[in-house]
């Protein structure tokens, strides 16, 4: 046994077993809750489903932690399965209605029961398989962040697992044979176990990881979508379709989900009110807005951009005829819309081109609502250019009073139970004006003073008209009943309406440069048709305060900053991304080599004026040069020696004061007495144990003063004896007496 050192536990067969076993075991069991927590990280699953599942996995640790055993017997689990068979059915035609939620729920049955009744090596690779099609799942269903570290430490974990597996493998295939023959003969060491397996399977998925990343940047997806039709869809597509009941976007304004990120080229002078107009409606029954124009699909031309000013389109959207001719600076803008389940092209009016990369087809509808044929992208990118809605002073007096057929018949239909007092209360708003751009701003002035804002969802009583009981009853709303009012009342006096579900605004981010659009700026407003120039904006709701900020949101703002440089280089990474990547490393490259050439040109100088300044100070002055070097020298000596010769203040401590820690002075005082007789001659060898050490001196008196020290170092050194480290200063001194005679 050596004298000092750190002295391994050796363990027996049976301890290495158990110990690969338990180890197996618990990283199976780490796999299955971290696919787990992927897949309910996606905000996908119900919450029952999350409970039920989060109990069985609080139960399952409870007893991996106290050593309890739970196993449920094959016949039980066999009628749980059946059982369950039965209720999948019913699951699927009653319950979800859908063929991902009730095949969701099967799996993670089966993976709790599992967990419960694993015996075979079959139950094993079940719930491997079964955490590996959780993982998948969270790719599905999510394109956040959060599940890359969640892939990551289930990487690691399935590394581990792998490994301990096949290290059981081994074991049970060689059961008659000792741990120490299959490891070449060697002891096996039980507390560094643990430690090796996870270092090395850390070293294995960090090159794993390395070596991904860049095949990651090498080649660029065409595609980021590969299962996203099994995904679920939400609200978003709801309110955001042709076919929208009243209150579907004031619900959407209750979230809080980020629904795309605007950049806008820079130096760009923007309107404090800014509209993004999505869908537009015209056919309402009284509770539901309808498209029932006809659509056509447009592909992009060579230069992949969908031009809004052909004539077939340039009557749809809100002047568009003159969309090339507005006063005021073109703006260029990005978005990024999230994967929401929604198709809609979201365009700053008066849009006049949108560039949606590789070449697209777009569906243009007859009311200019605009929507990408691309199932292809999670999150989808394109670039718009707009010039900000400007009426003339001209246009705003336009007496004329014409409509085009195509436009009255589509945009002039009233509900056939609509109360007769809306027709009067605009009749009356719009009193004393001519033009149908001041009956229509009449209007809109007349709404946004005498009604409240609210968010609270309240139905008429005894099932009435909505916007009756809005208009005389209630008093407010969200911007779904200004808008719906408004676009009626206007229709009573002859004006073509419609309107319009986007959103408004947005919060500015610093700290990415970019606009975020939440569900909270949903929107509805009105779009009016003024002859002599075509669709106008008009918002009756009232304005709404802006929330204040907060140190809370200044952290969202980091995170979001994050999400988005996600979303843009790990999700869209396309052969752009790849270009500007590529162009950016050239240039940074060529930069940081320029600036480390300049560095060292600087300090090259630096450092030859600092030798001629030595050079001059040393014949000038040689003596104090001389103290000064000495001095430097003396103090990078000791900082080199500074661990040698901590170890030695440490050691001549504890040599002082053996009853402290009884073990290392031991060590101390015997590499002393061992170094004091290799000087005189009586080296030990490391194949020899201290007493047989003792018993090679061959002068009788030296060997039985060394005999009587290496008893009490061994008391000391294994038994953590106080008495017996005490005595060994004098034992040394007696045999250092030993030694001289």
């Amino acid at each position: 046994m050596a004298a000092g050192g750190h002295i391994p536990v050796i363990a027996s067969d049976a301890q290495v077993r158990w110990r690969i076993q338990r180890y197996f075991e618990l990283s199976l069991f780490a796999m299955v809750v971290t696919g787990f927590v992927s897949l309910a990280g996606t905000g996908k699953l119900d919450a029952f489903s999350v409970i039920f599942v989060l109990t069985a996995l609080g139960v399952r640790t409870f007893l991996f932690a106290t050593g309890r055993t739970l196993a449920v017997s094959v016949k039980t689990t066999s009628r749980l399965t059946i059982a369950y068979i039965l209720f999948y059915f019913f699951d699927l035609f009653f319950l979800s209605g859908s063929f991902i939620g009730p095949l969701v729920h099967l799996v993670l049955f089966i993976m709790v029961v599992k967990l419960f009744s694993v015996q075979t090596e079959r139950d094993h690779a079940y719930l491997a398989l079964i955490a590996f099609m959780m993982i998948l799942a969270s790719a599905v269903l999510t394109v956040d962040s959060f599940f890359l570290a969640a892939f990551a430490l289930f990487l690691l974990l399935t590394v581990t697992t792998s490994i301990t597996m096949e290290m059981r493998r081994s074991l049970r295939r060689s059961a008659e044979q000792p741990v120490s023959h299959l490891l070449g003969g060697t002891a096996t060491p039980i507390l560094g176990l643990g430690k090796s397996v996870s270092f090395t399977s850390a070293v294995l998925v960090v090159s794993i990881l390395a070596g991904a990343a860049g095949i990651f940047f090498v080649l660029p997806r065409y595609t980021s979508s590969y299962l996203n039709r099994f995904a679920t869809q939400n609200t978003f597509a709801a309110g955001f379709s042709n076919d929208v009941t009243l209150g579907e976007i004031g619900r959407i304004q209750q979230l809080d989900t980020v629904v795309m990120h605007v950049e806008f080229s820079q130096q760009t002078s923007l309107p404090a009110d800014l509209k993004w107009r999505g869908v537009s409606l015209n056919h309402f029954d009284g509770r539901h807005w309808r498209n029932t124009t006809s659509g056509w699909a447009e592909r992009t031309s060579a230069d992949n951009e969908l031009d809004l000013r052909k004539q077939h389109i340039r009557e749809l959207l809100p002047g568009a005829a003159q969309a090339d001719s507005l006063p005021g600076e073109a703006v260029h803008y990005r978005v990024a819309v999230q994967p929401l389940g929604m198709n809609v092209i979201f365009i700053l009016p008066v849009a006049y081109a949108i560039d949606a990369g590789a070449p697209r087809e777009f569906q243009v509808d007859g009311t200019g609502s605009i929507s990408l044929i691309d199932p292809t992208r999670l999150v989808r990118i394109y670039h718009g250019d707009s010039r900000l809605e400007s009426l003339s002073a001209e246009q705003k007096a336009e007496t004329a009073t014409y409509v085009p057929p195509r436009i009255a018949d589509q945009y002039m239909q009233l509900p056939g139970t609509l109360d007769p007092r809306v027709a009067e209360l605009a009749a009356k708003y719009s009193a004393g004006t001519n033009t149908f751009y001041e009956k229509a701003q009449a209007i809109e002035s007349k709404l946004q003073s005498s009604y409240g804002y609210t968010l609270e969802m309240q139905a008429p009583p005894n099932g009435g008209d909505p916007l009756a009981y809005f208009l005389f009853e209630r008093k407010k709303g969200h911007c779904e009943y200004f808008a719906s009012a408004m676009a009626i009342m206007l229709r009573t006096q002859g004006i073509p309406s419609r309107i319009v579900n986007g959103f408004r605004n947005g919060e500015y981010n610093d700290v990415s440069g970019r606009y975020i659009i939440r569900a909270r700026d949903a929107h509805s407003w009105v779009e009016a048709y003024i002859p002599g120039y075509g669709w106008a904006t008009f918002d009756p709701t009232p304005a709404v305060p802006a929330a204040g900020e907060s140190a809370w949101s200044r952290l969202a703002l980091y995170a979001d900053a994050m999400r988005d440089f996600w979303n843009d280089w790990i999700i869209n990474y396309d052969f752009s991304h790849q270009e500007t990547l590529g162009q950016r490393s050239i240039s940074q490259g060529r930069q940081y080599f320029e600036a480390v050439q300049q560095w060292f040109r600087q300090k090259y100088q630096i450092a030859l004026g600092q030798v001629r300044g030595l050079n001059l100070t040393v014949s000038q002055n040689p003596r104090a040069v001389g103290w000064r070097a000495l001095f430097v020298a003396v103090i990078l000596i000791l900082l080199l020696r500074l661990r040698r010769l901590v170890r030695m203040v440490k050691e001549g401590f504890l040599a002082r004061r053996p009853s402290q820690a009884p073990q290392a002075a031991a060590t101390i005082w015997y590499e002393r007495m061992t170094r004091s007789l290799k000087r005189r001659g009586m080296a030990k060898v490391p194949q020899q144990t201290p007493q047989e050490f003792a018993r090679t001196i061959k002068t009788p008196t030296l060997r039985r003063s060394v005999e009587i020290f290496t008893t009490h170092y061994e008391r000391a050194r294994f038994g953590g004896s106080e008495k017996d480290a005490e005595r060994l200063p004098e034992l040394f001194e007696e045999v250092e007496v030993a030694a001289k005679k």
